[in-house]
């Protein structure tokens, strides 16, 4: 059930559901969404925060004195830590912050519900194209990984498919009939990482009225991908050892441990040898991690692989828009291997989709592709360009603020092209407001 009062929002986020298999009901308020939760039992909500008459928070409790059973996904334009931890604390199970990426939205739908229904459930193994030696030596590398149950460390840069072959490694190993639960730990505000990670017990805190269980508890018989783990808190880090090395949990509320069967593959596209030299990430639990160190190599370095990516991509945005297939054309091909992919697969996948939906029906051409030379900067006006003279600081503001604007404001897309997690862009903006909040004639000169 989809409650919010922009029509676009509303339509947007029904369509990406049900083309994600599940079917969907869209209200523009919450007395019409306590209605349809009274004529059905849903089995998950998505409801925004700021509306008209009845606000998103107030929707939640009532829609869980109505239906305790409902799985509430919280989204909004104006999100604080205050925010987020009230909704967990009022019986939220997730909480987005808009602009809301496709991927994100099923994902979060997904763990809310525990992929329940036929289209809804745990997808096959991902078809891994491997033209390319550097990938084909990975691949190689993740077959016998998947046989152990060792900690596995995925390295990589933003996009290059760390998910895809997380979600490879767990097809492939025995415990392959398990959930495969993925969080990410840079998605979450830090106040509300050890919840999510570990469970709440009933009492915990005001509003928790009863027990949650966390994503090792979900991931119990599984698998557990614990993406950008390399921007959790230190003092996260010291309890994630704990619960890696004992093999036990201690849900907040809680003074006792519980067992836990879960095997572990974080990823990362931080250096973490760097993290530890400059004493943000705990060297014990980088060692913890990385029995199996796997680097997957960006789309760059494996050019071979482009055009069996793409064409693998223009069918599957065709199976799931209900479009044709079409060809790529020679001259497309060619433009698509000159591109130098800074948001490496992830990129490819948008710019292929983008085609098949907007492009020619028969054949993908070279303008259906959109592809301009990748450059933040480029437009800048004359004072804001990167030039001799400028500190690092200066220009790396230049290049997140251009960039943010090439964007159109989608940090989740411009944090993707900088290499840098949303939480580390999210900081970078509020370091720069301030700056020119404390000198402002400094700003105005430049």
């Amino acid at each position: 059930l989809v409650v919010d009062d922009e029509p676009s929002m509303r339509l947007g986020m029904s369509r990406v559901l049900e083309r994600a298999g599940w079917q969907t009901a869209s209200c523009a308020a919450g007395d019409e969404a306590l209605e349809a939760l009274r004529a059905r039992p849903w089995d998950a909500m998505v409801t925004d925060v700021r509306m008209p008459r009845m606000s998103g928070t107030e929707l939640l409790s009532r829609a869980l004195a109505l239906r305790p059973g409902l799985r509430v996904i919280v989204v909004t334009a104006f999100g604080t830590v205050e925010q987020a931890v009230d909704a967990v604390r009022r019986g939220a199970c997730d909480y987005l912050l808009k602009p809301i990426a496709p991927a994100t939205l099923v994902a979060a739908v997904g763990r809310a519900i525990g992929d329940r229904g036929a289209d809804a459930s745990e997808p096959d193994a991902p078809e891994l194209v491997a033209e390319s030696p550097a990938f084909r030596m990975l691949l190689e590398r993740v077959a016998r990984a998947a046989r152990t149950d060792s900690t596995v460390l995925l390295c990589g840069e933003s996009g290059s498919g760390k998910e895809v072959v997380a979600r490879a490694i767990h097809h492939r190993s025995r415990r392959a009939s398990g959930p495969f639960v993925a969080v990410n730990c840079a998605a979450l505000p830090a106040g509300l990482l050890e919840a999510e990670l570990f469970g709440v017990r009933r009492g915990a805190f005001t509003g928790a009225d009863r027990d949650r269980p966390g994503h090792f508890q979900r991931a119990d018989g599984g698998t557990l991908l614990l993406d950008e783990v390399g921007e959790l808190p230190l003092e996260l880090q010291a309890k994630l050892l704990r619960a890696l090395e004992s093999r036990e949990v201690i849900p907040l509320g809680s003074e006792h441990g519980e067992a836990v069967d879960v095997r572990i593959v974080a990823a990362t596209h931080r250096d973490l040898r760097c993290e530890v030299a400059e004493g943000r990430f705990r060297g014990d639990l980088f060692f913890r991690l990385s029995v199996i160190p796997l680097t997957i190599p960006p789309l760059r370095e494996r050019p071979e692989d482009i055009r069996p990516l793409a064409e693998a991509f223009a069918r599957e945005a065709a199976a799931r828009t209900g479009l044709p297939a079409p060809r790529i054309g020679r001259d497309a091909l060619a433009r698509l291997a000159r591109h130098p992919w800074p948001g490496n697969v992830r990129e490819l996948r948008n710019v292929i989709e983008r085609a098949v939906v907007l492009g020619a029906p028969e054949e993908i051409r070279v303008e259906d592709l959109s592809l301009d030379d990748w450059s933040p900067v480029a437009g800048a006006a004359d004072d804001e360009r990167l030039r001799p003279g400028l500190t690092i600081a200066e220009a790396e503001r230049i290049l997140i603020e251009r960039t943010l604007e090439a964007e159109g404001g989608n940090r989740t897309r411009a944090s993707e092209k900088l290499g840098i997690s949303v939480r580390t862009l999210r900081n970078k903006l509020r370091r720069f407001r301030e700056e020119r909040q404390a000198a402002p004639h400094e700003v105005g000169a430049r």
